[in-house]
């Protein structure tokens, strides 16, 4: 017998059926009118003829026989009902297949396969660590969520290191990471974070993987290398892209001659400037840009720069407004990231922020000897609603937290 097709198996994109065949096709009624109805999956649609009127109803599930003529099914005879109420405004049928997530779905999943054939030709190892960790990082922005005695992962980071450490030269992978009290168009308590670290290489080598892979994934589901926003900019994501230094973006949009300096007198203020007054500068470019060599206050994983000791291998890539990744060329010293780390705790005490136990294992695995290395975070969310032109992460996951 042959298999049941689905309606998007004909009619979507690099679909290839032969012409003039016999097929049975099962899916969903969204229209009927008459002997004619248009059948219906999350992807695509298929228009139906019938040899002779049947009852049917929009909402039901066919499965109808008939031949295929270019892009619709002629001749057509129901073999199989299942009826089902009209479909809810606010429920699975409508989300999924009418308002297009379905379709947002699908090109995810492109992204993510478009992610691992860029590692695997590149010779990374694609790796899978705990989501449920003993201690989450210590960054002051960001909580971690308490789950059994743990914490579920902000970050794989800790682990991959010490896969590093341990003598895998290249891994990659896409972890789902949960914070707390993170939510919003570009925030989910949940999300999918895709992360790199190449041993003995440093912060261009990433720099150049993340041009590449944002370039890729958006061809992959733009069919060119742009990203149109909702305001009809049109983002050029070719290579190479734009780098500024935190120093000269703040000289230049925030009046601040000395950023670093006013990142080591006054976080709060150098965080508030970033926000009010280089961010929206950086929006502004029809071109992506790395924000570079950040205060090596405000980058406690990542090792100094030679040149300046002040000043950290940190970058973070910005498009159209939104921050897509965090890169450092990192930290390798046991004995400084302690200090870091421990520094980081007096400042989340000062805050009045949950101060967590340091990663321990973590830093005796540094005291073995950690290759130099680069390493990269980037929100997969935010690049796929970037790459498909929408406006919010929820519109590209398929179960955000408002839908649980």
């Amino acid at each position: 017998m042959s298999p049941v097709l689905a309606p998007s198996d004909l009619t979507a994109p690099g679909a290839r059926p032969s012409r003039a065949r016999e097929v049975a096709v099962g899916g969903r009624v969204a229209s009927v009118l008459g002997k004619r109805l248009v059948l219906a999956d999350a992807f695509a649609s298929l228009r139906v003829s019938l040899a002779a009127a049947a009852e049917v109803a929009p909402g039901d599930l066919l499965v109808v026989a008939g031949r295929l003529a270019r892009t619709e099914l002629t001749h057509a005879e129901v073999r199989e009902r299942f009826p089902c109420p009209a479909p809810r405004g606010d429920g699975e049928v409508a989300r999924f297949t009418w308002e297009g997530v379905g379709r947002h779905l699908l090109g995810r999943a492109a992204a993510c396969d478009e992610i691992r054939r860029y590692f695997a030709k590149a010779g990374f190892v694609e790796v899978d660590t705990p989501a449920r960790v003993r201690t989450p990082g210590l960054d002051l922005h960001v909580d971690a969520l308490g789950a059994a005695g743990g914490y579920l992962s902000t970050s794989p980071e800790f682990q991959m290191k010490r896969l590093l450490v341990g003598g895998i030269p290249r891994c990659f992978q896409l972890a789902h990471c949960f914070r707390k009290d993170e939510l919003g168009s570009l925030h989910e308590p949940e999300f999918t974070m895709l992360e790199w670290y190449r041993a003995f290489a440093g912060q261009d080598a990433v720099m150049a993987d993340t041009e590449a892979l944002v370039e890729r994934v958006v061809r992959r589901l733009a069919g060119k290398p742009r990203v149109q926003l909702a305001d009809g900019r049109k983002i050029d994501v070719r290579a190479p892209f734009d780098r500024v230094s935190v120093r000269d973006a703040f000289r230049r949009h925030a009046d601040v001659e000395d950023a670093v300096r006013l990142a080591e007198e006054d976080e709060d203020r150098f965080y508030q400037l970033l926000v009010d007054a280089v961010e929206p500068a950086l929006a502004a470019r029809r071109r992506p840009v790395f924000l570079c060599d950040y205060p090596a206050s405000q980058a406690s994983l990542a090792r100094r720069s030679p040149s300046d000791p002040r000043v950290a291998e940190r970058f973070e890539l910005y498009l159209g407004g939104v921050e897509l990744c965090n890169g450092f060329g990192e930290l390798t010293d046991p004995v400084e990231q302690r200090a870091r780390f421990v520094a980081d705790r007096r400042a989340r005490r000062r805050a009045r922020r949950p101060v967590y136990a340091l990663d321990e294992k973590l830093l005796v695995a540094l005291g073995e000897g950690m290759p130099p290395a680069g390493g990269n975070a980037l929100g997969v969310d935010r690049l796929v609603a970037l790459a498909l032109g929408r406006t919010s992460i929820a519109e590209v996951q398929a179960f955000p937290w408002e839908w649980l």
